[in-house]
């Protein structure tokens, strides 16, 4: 099978598809084929190294986690899969970003017909983080929240999620996002110099802050009053360091029960997972190339 590898760290040059053994399910395990799986800024920065101390890659190395496909084979002790089935779902060993990827089969949930495989793939990280962030910034009706990378993967679910949950949606994003923030019930604002006045003069009190970009937000939450308790940050782990604010994310929301939830969502209409675009395996370097712009709205992902 062809799967993605990279055997140093290093920009998106050191990605390769490379032609690799095709895998055997163990007990407990599915054979999946893969027909969609999201990428994710945490897989870039793996590949770069920065987070060597806290998640170090052994090479040759494969990535991703997000998949959706369809069963192919069951290994022993298997209930509750069978060949054909499609599903989505998640695995911790760096691997579905290729044509075939071996899963826990208790990190998998059958896919709703009504949820288009792009979206499936992309519950993972993305929604599972959003769904955490949120919980854990404890949103009330009534309470206004900012959102820092509004239109970004993890910012469009979480958008959804705590308007749903009857909270202002302060969404900080660039000028051609806010339209769809709108659309989604947020009041958008744009970042860059002056964004605290702007914040203000669009929400006056803010209840909680979610960053999912960094660069000194959790500073700016501070500075609107905001508790720590209620600022949740992905990304900074130096200010969670200093300010004690919270960093509940994916390892927090990543359950089967919390990823049927949001199919479910999807599939009812309530919620959308918009998706930027659609790369074939042999792009993955375009792929991620379009992704560490910081620009996108929604997820990317690839189609082996």
């Amino acid at each position: 099978m062809r799967a993605v590898r990279f055997d140093a760290y290093g920009g998106i040059e050191v990605l390769r598809v490379a032609e690799v053994e095709r895998p055997a399910p163990g007990p407990g395990q599915v054979l999946v084929k893969v027909v969609a799986a999201a990428i994710n800024p945490g897989e870039a920065a793996i590949r770069l190294g920065v987070l060597h101390d806290r998640w170090p890659a052994t090479f040759p190395s494969g990535q991703g986690s997000d998949l959706a496909g369809v069963v192919i084979a069951t290994g022993d002790g298997v209930e509750g899969f069978a060949a054909g089935d499609e599903v989505f779902g998640f695995t911790h060993n760096r691997a579905s970003h290729a044509e075939y990827v071996v899963v826990e089969a208790a990190a998998l949930v059958r896919r709703p017909p009504e949820v288009p495989w792009e979206q499936a793939a992309s519950l993972h990280v993305a929604g599972t983080t959003a769904y955490a962030e949120v919980r854990a910034v404890g949103l009330r009706p009534g309470d206004t929240v900012v959102i820092a990378g509004a239109a970004g993967g993890v910012g469009t679910i979480a958008t959804q999620l705590a308007v749903a949950a009857g909270a202002t949606v302060i969404g900080l994003a660039s000028e051609p996002n806010h339209r769809w923030l709108r659309e989604h019930g947020a009041v958008p604002v744009a970042y860059g110099a002056g964004v605290a006045e702007r914040i203000k003069a669009a929400a006056g009190h803010v209840d909680a802050f979610i960053d999912n970009f960094g660069g000194g937000y959790v500073e700016l939450a501070l500075e609107l009053g905001v508790r720590p308790d209620r600022i949740n940050t992905v990304i900074d782990f130096a200010a969670v360091e200093r300010h004690g604010v919270k960093f509940d994310g994916n390892a927090e929301g990543a359950t089967t029960e919390v990823l049927a939830e949001l199919a479910g969502l999807v599939g009812a209409g309530r919620l959308e997972i918009p998706i930027a675009a659609a790369y074939p395996l042999d792009r993955v370097q375009d792929a991620f190339r379009e992704l560490e712009q910081r620009h996108t709205r929604g997820k990317i992902v690839l189609r082996p």
